[in-house]
């Protein structure tokens, strides 16, 4: 009986405690998705202001006290910018060209480059390897004088192949970092296994390395296209031809234009709109791959 009556405070005790951990965990969780939603929310708001604001028409623009939410949708300023100079199309096909080129050329000079830098024996290979880095420390701006007049002389200017050449040469230092990193966490037993049933370099980096490394691959066209698809000073200095503008220099020079009542603001707010769809859509069709190529090859 004794025993017994000793064994149920410590019950009642370990009762209590176990409750009052389960309170504690319950109220982080609801604390931390209250903080995850408030960041979502202030992140998200001028997305979702940008696209109410692109749906007013004139005189909903004009309102003095504004109206933060549209009474009637309209989409005369998407009219506008479809018909603006030469297009809304042409501009879009121009940024998607440009992008699509500058993944295509990051991929073929980083994963060769990335594969030799983890696993050849390249001489001086850090050093190398330091050296390309350094360039991130450099900003673009400086160069795309010189950049200019070396395009004009290759008569690369309003070429759509020349501007994504630039957004190539400057994605492919953090480009170079993440498929080396990427590279260096294969398994060495897949490499010696591929080589030891006759591979050669490029068939170990076609039939081993590639597979593996896809994640990074990914991540590394998502750096690409976004930068490529949102670049505007190397756009406004190598592209002086109106039908080989990209999106980022009619929304400037949307934004220049005025009207009667000032600046067309409805019309530059549907293209940011579009110009936000295709960044969001590409990031949600590849987040998965983005993420565990991020973690995998950035942070190893």
């Amino acid at each position: 009986m004794t025993s017994q009556t000793a064994e149920f405070p410590r019950q009642a005790g370990a009762g209590i405690v176990e409750a009052a951990q389960r309170f504690w965990h319950s109220r982080t969780a609801y604390m931390a998705g209250a903080v995850c939603a408030a960041l979502s929310a202030v992140m998200l708001a001028p997305v979702v202001f940008t696209m109410i604001s692109s749906l007013k028409d004139r005189e909903e623009q004009l309102a003095v006290p504004p109206h933060y939410i549209t009474r009637e949708p309209s989409f005369e300023s998407y009219a506008k910018l479809w018909n603006y100079q030469d297009g809304l199309l042409v501009y879009l096909a121009n940024s998607t060209a440009t992008a699509f080129l500058a993944i295509v050329f990051c991929l073929a000079l980083t994963v060769p480059a990335g594969y030799a830098l983890a696993r050849l024996p390249v001489p001086r290979k850090e050093v190398l390897f330091v050296f390309l880095l350094l360039a991130l420390i450099i900003p673009y701006q400086a160069l795309i004088t010189p950049v200019f007049f070396m395009f004009a002389t290759l008569k690369l200017t309003n070429t759509l192949i020349g501007l994504a050449i630039v957004h190539t040469a400057i994605q492919i230092p953090f480009s170079v970092y993440i498929m080396r990193n990427a590279f260096e966490a294969v398994p060495r037993e897949l490499e010696e296994a591929a080589i030891l049933d006759g591979c050669n370099s490029w068939q170990v980096l076609i039939r081993v390395f590639i597979p593996a490394a896809v994640p990074a691959m990914i991540t590394v066209a998502l750096f690409a296209f976004i930068m490529s698809w949102n670049e505007f000073l190397a756009a406004l200095v190598i592209m002086n031809r109106g039908d080989s503008f990209t999106l980022p220099l009619i929304l400037a020079a949307s934004r220049e234009e005025t009207t009667i009542g000032g600046t067309d603001w409805g019309m530059l707010q549907a293209g940011i709109t579009v110009s936000i769809i295709p960044c969001m859509a590409f990031y949600l069709l590849l987040q998965r791959y983005y993420v565990a190529g991020f973690l995998n090859g950035a942070i190893k």
